[in-house]
């Protein structure tokens, strides 16, 4: 947490000259993993005292106190003086109005106990991990409320909902940074409680490299955040085991930040005991450097890893000379690129320290040509509504039913949120899941509360999107249609209903909004169904017209020009419910059994399909 008000304090070093004693029987020269497990293995035995769910209020007051007015408690996630009357965003309250009420503080587990896997209180325990004092930090009763049990996700400003997430807050708009705080929290309830905790159970984002359960989100904010004098307070109490609600460990990630680094890579942060400054030796260079997937507008770039003497951290990626993005990770998509244009991608490695190689050789790669990949699924609509009111749908009209997940075509959805240039998460199709010719599939967010009849996207990976996120529909790992554009981070349809243009007949990398109209928010009339327009010369040659309609008779009948054959007919409610449907042997259809109303005669002739509205009296 970084708060201007705590710059007149003195009373505590914001910066150490070398570690505390404490870690003298910890092997501090280890990286990686083995550092890890050393650390867990010095908090856990060093955790000597249990504190009970009710010893917290009496531990937080000593722990949190305001150093600009010691009868208060900081707030986690507050940044406001009090004076707008919000007090959801207070920065500090008066020790002694703790409780469940509003304008009172509670107990905010920010490793939240239902994330954590069994949950924190399983089998009905008061004590560790439900009641770790470095977990628990005061915070406002209802904003408490509003983080809930919401993962920790990227987003920008002072705290709030991003997304489906939850962002702790920067100063950016004047407010207080908990990004630090809360890194460094669930940092050490992961090497406390082990995979119980593991960081991927409360926060999305890129997955670490060097270790799965962790998120390099949690690495960034632990270098962009400094240390407060909150945090040192919190680790000097519970050390000293002579304190009433004392735990007798430390958080390690908060006497010195970069001991993540040395864990986990990413960006290096601060190094408050001066010991791992000493590295001038640069990583090798990156070999191996490869180009693949190239579509009309990104290029993957993947290299091997680089070795140093330290650890690397991470990766700048240039574009023809240019500096392009630095990543953790091998590998990167290259966004924002022109069709049928040949780049050159070089890659250097720098590690903890800012030691940065040579560049790698460079790797040529050229984009397709822009436009439609061909004939293959697309997204059809797309619904962004109020609250969970979220909807995908995806049609075929290939000429002939689609496995999505057949073992030579596997079809995915990925989602990359608020401008990442990277794909965040990636949305697997249920095994069997098949789209027949000239249908579609559906999936809604779980707590979609419109549009009936959608598939359940119970993880809700890809339903949660906001209307700035990028979609993508990939065919084995090719992206050949996509919403939004990846990298971009701007609104495209926000609180809006989007349905593919019937003239539209193949996917498109390229997000293009003159494909697309657009209805008012919620709109979910089309769901479940989409019309593509025959081309000009096929549907000069199957025009057809429907008599008597409209009708309050028992049958109607289809004439086509040219007498083109129908293989199939159906009818549709303005639900999207097929309410009819046969194998056309004669041009009529009896329409008796309908209830006064619209409909949708939808025809098949050949892999086609041409669709009239029908009218009932």
């Amino acid at each position: 947490m970084k708060r201007i008000l705590l710059l007149v304090t003195g009373l505590l070093s914001l910066t150490l000259t070398a570690q505390q004693s404490y870690y003298n029987d910890v092997n501090l020269t280890l990286t990686g993993t083995q550092l890890r497990d050393a650390l867990a293995a010095k908090v856990i035995n060093t955790h000597s005292n249990s504190l009970s769910y009710s010893e917290i209020w009496d531990a937080i007051r000593n722990t949190d106190e305001d150093p600009i007015n010691p009868n208060n408690v900081v707030l986690l996630y507050g940044w406001e003086n009090g004076s707008d009357g919000d007090v959801t965003n207070d920065a500090s309250r008066d020790k002694n109005d703790n409780g469940g009420n509003v304008g009172d503080w509670n107990r905010e587990h920010t490793f939240a106990n239902s994330l954590a896997n069994p949950d924190l209180d399983a089998s009905g325990q008061s004590g560790p991990p439900y009641s770790d004092a470095h977990n628990l930090r005061s915070t406002d009763v209802q904003r408490n409320g509003q983080r809930g049990s919401r993962l920790f996700g990227a987003g920008s400003g002072n705290s709030g909902v991003s997304g489906t997430e939850w962002y702790p807050g920067d100063a950016t708009a004047g407010g207080t940074d908990w990004r630090g705080d809360v890194a460094r929290i669930v940092m050490y309830m992961y090497i406390r409680y082990g995979n119980q905790c593991a960081p991927n159970l409360v926060a999305v984002g890129t997955q670490n490299s060097v270790d799965s359960n962790m998120i390099d989100l949690l690495l960034e904010w632990n270098a962009a955040d400094p240390v407060s004098a909150i945090e040192d307070a919190r680790n000097t109490y519970h050390e000293d085991i002579f304190n009433a609600t004392a735990q007798g460990n430390r958080n390690p990630f908060i006497d010195n930040p970069r001991l993540a680094t040395r864990i986990w890579g990413g960006t290096p942060a601060e190094d408050r005991w001066g010991i791992y400054s000493s590295d001038t030796q640069a990583p090798t260079v990156p070999t191996n450097v490869m180009v693949s997937n190239e579509t009309s507008n990104t290029i993957d770039v993947s290299w091997d890893a680089s070795t140093d003497n330290v650890a690397v951290t991470e990766y700048d990626v240039y574009v023809d000379a240019t500096f392009y993005q630095t990543v953790t990770s091998t590998s990167i998509t290259v966004t924002g690129l022109s069709a049928s244009t040949m780049y050159d991608f070089t890659v250097a490695a720098k590690d903890a320290e800012g030691n940065t190689s040579a560049q790698s050789g460079i790797v040529s790669g050229t984009t397709l040509a822009g436009g439609s990949v061909g004939a293959d699924l697309y997204f059809s609509e797309y619904i962004e509504g109020s609250s969970f009111n979220k909807a995908l749908e995806i049609a075929n009209f290939t000429g002939s039913t689609i496995d999505l997940n057949d073992a030579g075509n596997v079809y995915t959805l990925k989602i990359s949120t608020n401008g990442n240039a990277m794909w965040n998460s990636t949305y697997s199709f249920p095994m069997g899941a098949t789209i027949n010719d000239g249908d579609v599939y559906v999936i809604g967010h779980g707590s979609l509360a419109i549009c009936t009849g959608v598939v359940d996207d119970s993880n809700n990976t890809i339903t949660g999107f906001n209307g700035n996120d990028a979609i993508g529909l990939f065919k084995n790992d090719v992206l050949i249609d996509i919403l939004g554009t990846l990298g971009d981070g701007s609104t495209y349809a926000e609180n809006t209903t989007l349905v593919r243009k019937p003239s539209i007949n193949s996917p498109n990398t390229t997000y293009t909004a003159s494909e697309w109209d657009s209805f008012p928010s919620n709109t979910c009339d089309d769901l479940g169904m989409h019309t593509q327009t025959l081309n000009v010369a096929t549907f000069e040659a199957s025009e057809f017209s429907i008599y008597p309609n409209p009708t309050n008779g028992d049958f109607v009948y289809i004439n086509t020009k040219n007498n083109v054959e129908i293989t199939a007919i159906n009818v549709f409610d303005i639900a999207g419910r097929q309410v009819i449907s046969q194998n056309n042997s004669s041009n009529q259809i009896n329409v008796g059994g309908l209830q006064q109303g619209m409909y949708l005669l939808q025809l098949q002739i050949g892999n086609e399909t041409v669709t009239k509205k029908l009218i009932k009296q």
